[in-house]
Order: C-alpha cells, then sequence, then structure tokens
C-alpha cells in the first residue's frame, strides 16, 4: 500500500515544521547552582535539558565563573551512593534529560569567590545538533530550596 510511507513521514514532517517555527532546539529548565558548604570544595548545579527538534547530547556545561564543570552521575549500588563521570548523556526529542541531587548533575570546582547566594552564575550548555544556550542560573547556598525539590 501507498500510504504507509506517506503516514511514516507525517511525524518527522510535524517535527521540522515545529522547529522551524522558531523554538529553539535545546531549552534549559528550572536551573540552580547550589554552593558547596565548605568555601573551596565543588558546588553543583542541577537543571532539567528538553530537546525540541532533535535528538541530542550534551557534551559540556562552562563558566567563565567557574574554572572546571564535570557532569556527574549518581547511583544506589549495595546500600552506598556511588558517584562517577556521567556515561549517558543523551536526551531524545520524546523527554528531557534531568540533572538532579541523586542522580546526574554537574560538579562546579573553583568556584570564583565573587559568586554568592541571591546572584547567579552565566553557564553555558554545549550541545551536539544545536547552539549552545546561555543561561543565568539563580545561586542558592548549600542547604537551599528551590529547583527540581531539594
Amino acid at each position: 500500500m501507498m500510504l504507509k510511507p506517506a503516514f511514516a513521514v507525517l511525524p518527522l514532517a510535524a517535527l521540522l515544521a515545529a522547529c522551524s517555527q522558531g523554538d529553539p532546539a535545546v531549552t534549559v529548565e528550572d536551573p540552580i547552582v547550589r554552593l558547596p558548604a565548605v568555601q573551596g570544595n565543588p558546588g553543583a548545579a542541577y537543571f532539567t535539558l528538553r530537546a525540541n527538534c532533535t535528538p541530542m547530547r550534551i557534551l559540556r556545561v562552562t563558566s567563565p565563573q567557574i574554572q572546571r564543570i564535570e557532569l556527574h552521575e549518581s547511583e544506589m549500588v549495595g546500600g552506598r551512593m556511588r558517584m562517577g563521570p556521567l556515561e549517558d548523556n543523551s536526551f531524545t526529542t520524546e523527554g528531557t534529560k534531568v540533572f538532579e541531587e541523586g542522580g546526574p548533575h554537574a560538579m562546579l570546582f573553583g568556584i570564583s569567590p565573587e559568586v554568592r547566594a541571591g546572584g547567579t552564575v552565566r553557564l553555558t550548555f554545549d550541545v551536539d545538533n544545536a547552539p549552545d544556550v546561555t543561561v543565568d542560573v539563580p545561586v542558592q547556598t548549600a542547604g537551599g530550596m528551590g529547583g527540581h525539590g531539594h
């Protein structure tokens, strides 16, 4: 039947039409930077990434206010929390990639002393298949509330 190939193209055509209507390829939702409890220790960033046009992979996060940012993941193994480098950095158009406490997150090393709770940190998200996304992210104390229900 000739109808099947036409129907198979419809979802792709709808996706391309949505992308061409000015929607950004990637959005960053609910970002928050959490300062460390002890100055000089690493802080953390939590956020949700949404791919709006095509599957993506987050390659890195950078900031002029932070020396180094590493993407990590936490998981419970044998009753203990373990943390290591993020292995699955992909996110698709069907969903989101949530970076949160107890799961994938960004570790912030060498935070500038000028960064204070109540201020913001500029983070740039480098993803493949899309332009970089730069956002000003609210900063909280180590025990702060907000962002992903923490």
